[in-house]
């Protein structure tokens, strides 16, 4: 496969974990912004909807991997490294869910690491304006709820987080696409 096809998962990845996280949302009828994680929609016990939300980020974690050892190695030799970690980190949050308790918190508390490393090493090797902007949007997502700040779940600031980092992981990609 080209570098340019290897560059539609950068695309495609996050996208479809965003679907399969609003597909999820949407079946369940007791999920909540204000008292939920969005890890909850993937509880293996108690939640219908696990198998599909799982699913969806061992998937996307899969696609970004791909996309981070293929064509965006050869775009950024140093943040293509974070993201197949990152990638593989939203693996682990998959494969060990909520029912494994302290290892889920461990493997999640890795993954959002991973995601505010790889957006400051796209900030430094690619002079990235909008992966800097993600870095901070999410730490002011994580700051404002670990201080109280507003009341609500832990889902927002996971998908504060999780947005923004999206964002500048498909923009790559597009360029690499489209060769920009």
């Amino acid at each position: 496969m080209s570098d340019r096809k290897f560059a539609l998962l950068g695309l495609l990845g996050p996208l479809t974990g965003i679907l399969f996280i609003v597909i999820s949302i949407v079946l369940v009828p007791w999920f909540s912004w204000e008292n939920n994680a969005l890890s909850d929609l993937g509880h293996s016990v108690y939640s219908d909807v696990a198998p599909i939300f799982n699913f969806g980020l061992l998937f996307t974690g899969f696609m970004i991997i791909l996309f981070s050892i293929t064509s965006f190695r050869k775009h950024t030799k140093y943040t293509s490294y974070f993201l197949a970690f990152t990638g593989l980190s939203l693996q682990l949050v998959a494969t060990f869910d909520e029912v494994y308790g302290w290892l889920h918190t461990q493997v999640s508390i890795v993954f959002f690491v991973m995601i505010g490393f790889a957006s400051i090493a796209y900030f430094i090797e690619k002079r990235s304006a909008i992966a800097l902007v993600a870095f901070v949007l999410s730490s002011i997502g994580w700051i404002t709820y670990g201080l109280k700040i507003y009341s609500a779940g832990i889902a927002v600031p996971e998908t504060i987080s999780a947005v923004a980092v999206a964002l500048w992981v498909m923009l790559s990609a597009y360029k690499i696409y489209f060769d920009k």
